[in-house]
C-alpha cells in the first residue's frame, strides 16, 4: 500500500513537474510573442513616422510647385493685354481681347504683347531712365574730370544693364503693322524687323564702349595712366561716352508709342502734350549745346583765346561753368546774342555757327508745330470763318443791300451756329440704329415743342423726328 501510495505520489509530482514545464514554456512563448509584438509595433511606428515625413516633404514640393505655377501664370498674364478701357477701345470687344490673349499664349515663350501691362510699366521705367541719362551723362562727361568714382560707375553700369535688358526684350516684343494695324507676334518676324530697323543704334548706345576701350588699353600698357598718352585716352573716352546719347532715338520712339496708346491725336490733351514735348526737346538740345560749348575748350586744354579762359571760368565750380555755358548756348539758339562776349577762337566761332543753325531749325519747327496744333484745335470754327469770309466777299461783289446782308448773316448764324460739319458724310458712315438714335436726339427739342405731339408716344415722336430731319 505504501508502495502504491509512493508511486502515485511520485507520478503526481511528475505530472505537476510536467505541468510546470509546460507553464514555463507557455510563459516563455508569451514573453517572446510580447517582445516580438513590441518590436513589430516599434517598427510600425518608425515606418509610419518616415511615411509622415515623406508625405510632409511631398506636400512641401506640391505647395512650391503650385506657388511656382501661380507666379508663372501671373507673370504670363502681365505679358498679355488685359481687359480694360484701353484694350476694349483698341480691339473692339472683350471677345477680341480674349482672342488676342490666346494668340500671345500660342505665340511662344516670353513673347510680350506691346499693349500688355508689363510692357506699359517697363516703358515707363525706360522713359524715366532715358530722361535721366540724357541729362546726367553730358554733365558728367563735360564738367567732372574724374570718371572712375563709385557713384559714376554704379550709375553707368546700372544704366547700361537696363538698356541691354531692353535691347533683349525688343527681340521678344510684338510689333504693330502700320498698314493693317495687326499685332505681329511671330518671333522670327520680330527679330528680323528689329535687326533691320533700330538694332544698330540701340546696340551702340547700350554697350559701354568707353570702359571696354579703357580695359583693352590697360591690358596692352599697364603704365598707360602715367604716360603722356593718358590725356589723349581720357579725351577719347569722353568722346566714346557720347555714344550713350544715341538713346535719344529710344526716347522719341517711346513718346510716339505712348501717344498712340492713349489715342492722343485730335483732342486738347494731345495738343498740350505735343507742345510740352517740343518745349522739352528744345530745352534738352540747349542743355546738350551748353555742355558742348564747354567740352570743346576742355578737349583743347583751355587755350587762352577760348571763351572759358577769357571769362576766367577754368577753376570755378562746375555749377558756375554750366550756367555760363547754358546761357551762351541759349543766346545762340534763340538768336539773341553771343552770350557774355563774342567768339574769338576759331573753334568757338564754328561752335557758335552750329548752335545758331540748330537753334533756327528748332525755332522753325516749334513755330510750325505750334501753329498746326492751334489750327487743329477748333477746325470746324475755322472752316466756318473761312466760309463766311467767302459769303461776305460774295455780298460785297454783288453790292447787296444792308438789310439783305443782315438776313444772310442771321441765316448763317442760325444754320451753322459758328461751326461747320459735314453732317451728311458723318451720318452716312454710321449704321442705321445709331443714325436713328442721333437724329432723334438732335430733333427732340423741336418735336417736343409741337402741340400736336405733346401726348404722342415715343415711337410716333421718333418717326416724326426722322421726317423732320429729312
Amino acid at each position: 500500500m505504501e508502495d502504491k501510495s509512493n508511486s502515485f505520489s511520485s507520478s503526481k509530482e511528475e505530472k505537476a513537474d510536467g505541468n510546470n514545464v509546460f507553464q514555463r514554456q507557455d510563459s516563455i512563448q508569451k514573453n517572446n510573442t510580447g517582445s516580438q509584438n513590441m518590436k513589430d509595433h516599434g517598427n510600425s511606428v518608425g515606418f509610419k513616422g518616415e511615411r509622415e515625413e515623406a508625405m510632409v516633404g511631398f506636400d512641401d514640393l506640391e505647395g512650391a510647385a503650385r506657388q511656382h505655377g501661380f507666379m508663372q501664370r501671373q507673370f504670363g498674364a502681365m505679358m498679355q493685354p488685359g481687359v480694360n478701357k484701353f484694350s476694349l477701345r483698341m480691339f473692339g470687344s472683350q471677345k477680341a481681347v480674349e482672342k488676342e490673349q490666346e494668340r500671345v499664349q500660342t505665340a511662344g515663350y516670353w513673347i510680350i504683347h506691346p499693349y500688355s501691362d508689363f510692357r506699359f510699366y517697363w516703358d515707363l521705367i525706360m522713359l524715366i531712365m532715358m530722361m535721366g541719362n540724357l541729362i546726367i551723362i553730358p554733365v558728367g562727361i563735360t564738367f567732372f574730370s574724374e570718371q572712375t568714382t563709385t557713384t559714376w560707375l554704379v550709375f553707368n553700369v546700372a544704366s547700361d544693364t537696363i538698356f541691354l535688358v531692353d535691347l533683349v526684350m525688343n527681340f521678344r516684343t510684338g510689333i504693330v503693322n502700320e498698314e493693317s494695324s495687326e499685332i505681329i507676334l511671330d518671333p522670327k518676324v520680330i527679330k528680323m524687323n528689329y535687326l533691320k530697323s533700330w538694332f544698330v543704334v540701340d546696340f551702340l548706345s547700350s554697350i559701354p564702349v568707353d570702359y571696354i576701350f579703357l580695359i583693352v588699353e590697360k591690358g596692352f600698357d599697364s603704365e598707360v595712366y602715367k604716360t603722356a598718352r593718358a590725356l589723349r585716352i581720357v579725351r577719347f573716352t569722353k568722346i566714346l561716352s557720347l555714344l550713350r546719347l544715341l538713346r535719344l532715338s529710344r526716347l522719341i520712339r517711346y513718346i510716339h508709342q505712348w501717344e498712340e496708346i492713349f489715342h492722343m491725336t485730335y483732342d486738347l490733351a494731345s495738343a498740350v502734350v505735343r507742345i510740352f514735348n517740343l518745349i522739352g526737346m528744345m530745352l534738352l538740345l540747349c542743355h546738350w549745346d551748353g555742355c558742348l560749348q564747354y567740352l570743346v575748350p576742355l578737349l583743347q586744354d583751355f587755350p587762352p583765346d577760348c571763351w572759358v579762359s577769357l571769362n576766367g571760368m577754368v577753376n570755378v565750380s562746375w555749377g558756375k561753368q554750366y550756367s555760363y555755358a547754358l546761357f551762351k548756348a541759349m543766346s545762340h539758339m534763340l538768336c539773341i546774342g553771343y552770350g557774355a562776349r563774342a567768339p574769338v577762337s576759331m573753334s568757338d566761332l564754328w561752335i557758335t555757327m552750329l548752335s545758331m543753325i540748330v537753334g533756327a531749325t528748332c525755332y522753325a519747327m516749334f513755330v510750325g508745330h505750334a501753329t498746326a496744333l492751334i489750327q487743329s484745335l477748333d477746325s470746324s470754327r475755322r472752316q466756318y470763318q473761312e466760309k463766311y469770309k467767302q459769303v461776305e466777299q460774295y455780298m460785297s461783289f454783288h453790292k447787296l443791300p444792308a438789310d439783305m446782308r443782315q438776313k444772310i448773316h442771321d441765316y448763317y448764324e442760325h444754320r451753322y451756329q459758328g461751326k461747320i460739319f459735314d453732317e451728311d458724310n458723318i451720318l452716312s458712315e454710321l449704321n442705321d440704329p445709331l443714325k436713328e438714335e442721333i437724329v432723334n436726339f438732335n430733333c427732340r427739342k423741336l418735336v417736343a415743342t409741337m402741340p400736336l405731339f405733346a401726348n404722342a408716344g415715343p415711337q410716333l415722336r421718333d418717326g416724326d423726328a426722322e421726317q423732320v430731319e429729312v
